[in-house]
């Protein structure tokens, strides 16, 4: 087989770390002509065990690997047999592969991992001459041969310590080699946490801005809701001072009446009195009368002229009739002023009653406010005022009922505690620190600014947190 068929194995390993001894090489000629075919004997030693791979080559003398054989042919196996003595095996390389120079060559073989076993002594290809029959060596030529000896000694020690060298180098190399792979191993764990990292840095920031985004909308609901809220403090304490007012309003127009009352009294006693002063004159008329019909002409003229509602003549002047006139008269004014006084009642009366319908729609909105206490819109201070009983009065008092609900109202609701959140009524019998501890069950209170919220504003109170971890 000739050495274009395919390439063989071959190493880079040098010279000395090859086992020559292995491999024998026989019947080497010192040249072989050109143009003819070239027959390579060797002998395969007990110490090496020929392989399909192992092939002879041809080298040129100074080859450094086995990489730079000229041609070369596949060394054949030996039959099977015992192999325990030496094996004779030979090789024909064609003279159309061999080379045409006069440069020296020898046989090496080399197994199937690259490794050299044997060399041959070298040799030329050259045309044998007639008178070339006897080699005469001069004493230069020895003196030269034994320098290029030396030469080659001295060019082989440095071969051996470049080699170590090299070796030291390859190991140096091996280790660092062994250390890049780690580092590269770490390198691609690294790559691969960094790109796990960047995937959670792109996913945290986009949940940050949406959490930035969900935190501006938040705080702009909140803004909403404290102008609300200052909204809904303004229409409070705006109706907290209508209803002041209209209290206020109110206990004038309870003192108005109470003034009434007692000018209507002192009308019904003046008027019980001159009743009973006119009863008293119609008494001494009656008895005047009789005595007059026994005086036919002057109860017959006294008469007509009373008939007449004129008064008596001054001819014949009656005290008790001057003093029932002044009586009847003054008794005209009283009456008109009770219907006066009745009349500014009655009006009274119209006022108090769209008052407290003005103040119970007061009541109602306030009561519709979340923050707003009943008990703050009310004077606790201030006494009820008592009302007099209808048996004082003459007519009676029409103000009594209303007057002593309406008091009774205040005194009721001064004396209770309503829950601002669930409207449950305490009594007064409640102590403060129970009342405090229901209403604080129904806040959730902020544990960085204790600011307070409703418990059924959870996701306001939500919010005003995440706006706390936003800053």
């Amino acid at each position: 087989m000739d050495g274009s068929s395919d390439d063989p194995p071959t190493s880079a390993v040098l010279l000395d770390s090859c086992h020559f001894s292995q491999v024998l090489f026989n019947g080497v000629e010192k040249f072989y002509v050109p143009g003819t075919d070239v027959t390579c004997c060797y002998t395969l030693s007990q110490n090496i065990t020929a392989r399909g791979k192992d092939w002879v080559g041809i080298f040129r003398v100074g080859w450094k690997t086995t990489r730079e054989y000229y041609t070369f042919m596949w060394a054949p196996l030996p039959t099977a047999g015992p192999r325990d003595t030496a094996v004779q095996q030979k090789i024909q390389f064609k003279a159309y592969y061999l080379p045409k120079d006069d440069e020296y060559y020898q046989f090496c073989y080399v197994d199937q991992d690259g490794m050299v076993r044997g060399a041959s002594v070298p040799f030329q290809f050259r045309a044998e001459a007639e008178d070339d029959l006897l080699v005469v060596t001069t004493q230069g030529e020895v003196e030269e041969i034994e320098l290029q000896n030396r030469n080659l000694q001295q060019e082989n020690e440095e071969l051996k310590a470049s080699r170590a060298n090299l070796q030291k180098q390859n190991v140096e190399l091996r280790e660092e080699l062994k250390k890049a792979q780690e580092l590269q191993e770490s390198l691609e764990s690294l790559r691969s946490n960094t790109e796990k990292l960047e995937l959670e840095v792109n996913s945290l920031k986009m949940e940050n801005k949406h959490l930035k985004e969900q935190g501006e909308c938040r705080e702009a609901q909140l803004q909403q809701l404290q102008e609300q809220i200052q909204d809904v403090t303004s229409e409070r304490e705006r109706l907290e001072s209508r209803l002041r007012t209209a209290l206020e309003r109110v206990d004038q127009l309870q003192s108005q009446v109470l003034n009434y009352e007692k000018e209507v009294e002192n009308l019904s006693h003046v008027g019980q009195e001159q009743t009973k002063q006119l009863e008293s004159l119609k008494e001494e008329n009656h008895q005047l009368r009789l005595s007059m019909a026994q005086q036919p002409e002057a109860a017959s003229a006294a008469w007509g002229w009373h008939s007449l509602g004129l008064p008596f003549p001054p001819e014949s002047p009656t005290p008790l009739l001057s003093q029932q006139r002044d009586l009847m008269k003054e008794l005209e004014e009283q009456k008109h002023l009770f219907q006066v006084l009745q009349a500014e009642k009655g009006e009274a009366d119209e006022e108090s009653r769209k008052l407290r319908a003005e103040n119970s729609a007061l009541l109602r909105h306030l009561s519709q406010t979340t923050e707003f206490s009943p008990l703050s819109a009310l004077p606790q201070a201030r006494a009820p005022i008592p009302a007099p009983g209808p048996a004082d009065l003459l007519f009676g008092n029409p103000y009594s009922g209303e007057m002593t609900w309406l008091c009774g109202c205040k005194h009721r609701l001064a004396s209770l505690r309503i829950c601002p959140m669930c409207g449950e009524v305490f009594p007064e019998d409640v102590d403060t620190p129970q009342y405090e501890a229901h209403v604080r069950s129904h806040l959730l209170e902020c544990p960085i600014c204790t600011e307070s919220f409703e418990k059924s504003n959870k996701q306001v109170f939500e919010d005003h947190l995440l706006c706390h971890r936003l800053e």
